[in-house]
């Protein structure tokens, strides 16, 4: 199993222009819930929020080959996880900004909204979790058959 940290370090590096802070705490978040299973096809950082002008809301996602898993280490203690199923998945969004562009994440109970990425990192984030999630899609509709 791939170390998340290191995926996602590895997207910041590429990625300069991505706002991100303690990602190695997130990435400890997202590899505690991966399960034995699963395996990282993909990992980046970005802020959990809506809009590109709050900093405090750093994230890392990481795609495994059975879901979208957020993890966001809390400052003090605790922190938040949140798990997206192909089954669940409706589409993703990108919009590009001035500065920097916003990825949406649309489910069916709700949007989950990844600011702050480079316009570059927001491409690759798309195309990746797009295909992904396409060829998921295909699976599940058999398995419903």
């Amino acid at each position: 199993m791939k170390d998340v940290y290191k995926i996602v370090k590895k997207f910041k590096t590429k990625y300069k222009g991505t706002v991100a802070f303690r990602i190695k705490q997130h990435s400890a978040v997202v590899q505690k819930h991966i399960n034995p299973d699963e395996k990282i096809i993909y990992a980046f950082c970005g802020q959990k929020n809506y809009s590109s002008l709050i900093f405090i809301n750093s994230c890392v996602v990481a795609l495994t080959n059975k879901r979208i898993i957020i993890g966001q280490k809390r400052l003090l203690w605790g922190y938040f996880f949140t798990a997206i199923t192909p089954d669940m998945y409706n589409d993703l969004k990108v919009r590009r900004n001035l500065i920097w562009s916003d990825v949406e994440i649309d489910t069916i109970k709700e949007n989950v909204y990844i600011s702050n990425l480079s316009p570059e990192g927001a491409v690759d984030v798309e195309t990746v979790i797009t295909s992904f999630m396409m060829e998921e899609k295909k699976r599940y509709g058999k398995r419903g058959k």
